[in-house]
């Protein structure tokens, strides 16, 4: 019954996911980090990945698969708050005030996954927001206090405790057990860098072969994780009452599986062992499906059980040498090794290992024991941690992802020093339109152009002196909307600017675009909005739709300074002028192009001083470590050399399980459609997609266009880096993020 039951949930939570709302799988923290950027994603933050993703979440949970619930928290608390904040037009129309409320929902979803309001508050400045002024933070602590407080009034276990692993320490620790936090915080690195390399070779290739088996790839993981956890006490549990079980201390404690008994000890040490390789494998190969999925528990489970085997094993140590000076600390006749607290620490270590966090994990586990006297012992592991984390590349699983997907997100955590002014990543031959004189042909003929997100105004070809801005979408919804009211002759004009040397036009304020005849015939009156004429000689005034006042920069600006600007405004666009006039433009896009250019360079001059020192030394020793980002790059660049064969296993397996499902129940219950059919649609699809290099193409899971923005003639990275203002999920108007003010 316990595989009938994970086989059932998984099949149910997989299947709402794919049918009604696909952005509900995974853990959604890179995504938000990237909409709180500046990222336009429809729907991904709508009410019905809300919805889907509420009630498959603890369907995931409940299958045994090695997937956590904090992640998948994070993203539907602040889809809550976008749904809401919708509902009024201050929060609709202004991208500043929006950014503060996915903040804000950011730290509540942590605080109450936690019981933890304050770290909750530190998680959203440390990881999710790159501009985070103290106004957001009072904000986002309001919030955590109300979501932790309502959850406390809930009390959901019935024990006065927010969360299922909260634990309470009476005794302190002794200096001599820094030896063995410093073991733990070791391993919390290398288990974080070890994960993240190999899932986001799993990731790869579940996008290039598993994309269209998502419901049957994670029904049988859901399978494979019972077949093979059940025999393990320690893995048999779920994650959140493991961790319980492996915090507690002996005394005055229940004793579950022996962890306190002496006699039971080298069986535990085995047992809590295994179970940290098995659940290190199960991690690796499940987050990522296509289920509600986070990371935060599984990862500290498997340090609570690291942890929990070092303390063990110190443990024994003392009772086998108590008088040694190494434990001349220890009082006698009380107890002095404590396994719980390892347990504890080792869950800490992995948190921060995998998410490259640190602040915010010691401020969370603070509250999770409220024992100050840990604090120390926290920090000491978190740091180790962190260092060795930063030995194999810099950025958690989340930074991973999102470079993984392309995602055009500039990091906070990075520094640059190029030297360069902006003018050596804008792009200078710019599509643009004049002020007057474009006729309505021309303009849906631009319009057509699928690689342009707006169009600087200018007041003529000649002078190019910049008058405003107008974005893609607005332009497309103003043309439609003359179009729609009355019929337009292709060669009426539109005018995009009032000239500022006529004198004798009577300006009037309007939010809607204005056609009126070019010479009147009579006394001068208020031109209405739908009074639309047919005639060639008609004027189109688009002036309500321009940004009279965009973002602008001089082309000596040095281009961190225009980085910082992305990071803290997050324009879509940076338009470049030099005494008035345009002379190009930039987008975030256009600065990680240019960031992989020079990284690329970089490389390059690595690999000759490496040629150049091989060739004078006889025993070939290398010319030098590469530093952190271009291991990854190598990393991710490296593809699986036996994935063909590996993929036509599963294919066999996968077929051979789905047939026997098919026959048992009469043809009742399906796992898949037609398996030659998927198998067409699959190589159709990856016919339409680009497929440059390891992780690089376009994200199925986004399904959306590839955007090109404008100025991709300049060189990039293997793959596509998309635009940030694609429309993701069709014309999903409730769940949209498009921001009217993106500044």
């Amino acid at each position: 019954m316990y595989i009938v039951f994970a086989t059932l949930f998984a099949l149910t939570a997989a299947s709402l996911v794919k049918s009604y709302a696909p952005y509900a799988a995974g853990s959604g923290i890179s995504e938000i980090k990237c909409i709180i950027a500046g990222f336009v994603m429809k729907g991904f933050l709508g009410f019905w990945t809300l919805v889907i993703k509420s009630l498959a979440l603890p369907l995931a949970i409940g299958s045994g698969l090695s997937v956590g619930k904090e992640g998948p928290s994070v993203h539907y608390a602040v889809c809550t708050g976008n749904v809401i904040s919708r509902l009024f037009a201050k929060y609709r129309r202004n991208a500043s005030k929006t950014r503060e409320v996915l903040s804000a929902c950011a730290a509540a979803g942590v605080a109450v996954a936690f019981g933890s309001p304050i770290g909750g508050v530190l998680f959203s400045l440390e990881e999710m927001s790159n501009y985070f002024p103290l106004k957001t933070m009072w904000r986002s602590y309001f919030c955590a206090l109300v979501a932790t407080a309502v959850l406390a009034a809930m009390n959901p276990f019935r024990t006065g405790q927010l969360v299922m692993f909260q634990v309470k320490y009476d005794r302190s620790w002794h200096f001599f057990e820094v030896l063995f936090y410093i073991i733990i915080g070791v391993f919390g690195g290398l288990y974080g860098a070890f994960v993240i390399k190999w899932n986001l070779r799993v990731q790869a290739f579940r996008k290039k072969y598993l994309a269209n088996y998502a419901v049957l790839e994670a029904t049988l993981l859901a399978v494979a994780t019972a077949i093979v956890c059940y025999p393990n006490a320690f893995l048999r549990m779920e994650m959140t009452e493991s961790m319980k079980v492996l915090f507690r201390e002996c005394e005055g404690a229940q004793d579950y599986h022996g962890l306190c008994d002496p006699e039971r000890r080298l069986g535990n040490v085995v047992s809590l062992i295994l179970a940290t390789i098995i659940r290190v494998f199960f991690v690796i190969i499940s987050y990522g499906c296509k289920v509600p999925a986070g990371i935060f528990v599984p990862s500290m489970a498997i340090g609570a059980s690291f942890g929990r085997t070092v303390g063990i094993i110190v443990q024994a140590l003392h009772e086998a040498s108590p008088k040694s000076v190494f434990f001349s600390s220890c009082e006698p006749d009380v107890p002095c090794i404590t396994p719980g607290t390892y347990a504890f620490l080792g869950a800490a270590a992995a948190l921060s290992g995998i998410m490259h966090i640190t602040v915010s994990v010691v401020v969370i586990m603070f509250e999770l024991t409220g024992a100050l006297t840990y604090i120390l012992p926290t920090m000491i592991v978190v740091g180790v941690t962190k260092a060795v984390s930063e030995l194999f590349g810099k950025g958690g699983i989340a930074d991973r992802m999102i470079w993984f997907s392309g995602f055009p997100y500039l990091d906070n955590k990075e520094e640059h020093n190029f030297g360069v002014p902006v003018s050596q990543a804008m792009i200078s031959d710019v599509v643009s339109i004049p002020s007057t004189g474009m006729t309505l042909k021309a303009v849906e003929r631009l319009l057509t152009r699928d690689n342009y997100q707006g169009f600087p105004i200018i007041q003529d070809e000649t002078s190019k002196i910049l008058l405003g801005y107008i974005g893609r979408t607005e332009l497309r919804y103003a043309v439609d909307r003359a179009k729609r009211e009355r019929n337009l002759s292709p060669l009426a004009k539109c005018t995009f600017a009032v000239p500022s040397h006529s004198s004798t036009t009577t300006t009037t304020t309007t939010t809607n675009p204005v056609i009126t005849p070019v010479t009147p015939t009579g006394p001068q009156q208020p031109a209405s909005p739908l009074d639309y004429a047919t005639s060639a000689s008609t004027t189109l005034d688009f002036t309500p739709y321009v940004d009279t006042t965009p973002l602008t920069a001089h082309p000596r600006l040095p281009l961190e300074t225009v980085m910082e600007l992305f990071r803290k405004i997050g324009p879509r666009v940076i338009l470049i002028e030099h005494r008035g006039r345009l002379a190009g433009l930039i987008t975030v896009k256009d600065c990680l192009k240019y960031q992989f250019k020079a990284e690329a360079a970089e490389e390059q001059q690595h690999h000759h001083h490496h040629h150049q020192q091989q060739q004078h030394s006889r025993d070939g020793d290398s010319a030098g470590p590469a530093s952190p980002r271009m291991r990854r790059r190598r990393r991710a660049e490296d593809e699986l050399p036996q994935e063909e064969r590996v993929w036509e296993l599963i294919k066999a397996a996968a077929g051979w399980v789905s047939d026997a499902v098919g026959r048992v129940s009469g043809g009742r219950v399906r796992l898949r459609d037609s398996w030659e059919g998927e198998r067409d649609d699959d190589a159709a699809s990856q016919g339409a997609r680009s497929n440059n290099g390891f992780g690089r193409e376009q994200g199925q899971r986004q399904g959306q266009r590839q955007g090109q923005g404008q100025g991709q003639g300049q060189g990039q990275r293997q793959g596509a880096i998309l635009d940030g203002t694609e429309e993701v999920m069709g014309d999903d108007e409730d769940g949209g993020l498009e921001l009217e003010n993106r500044r």
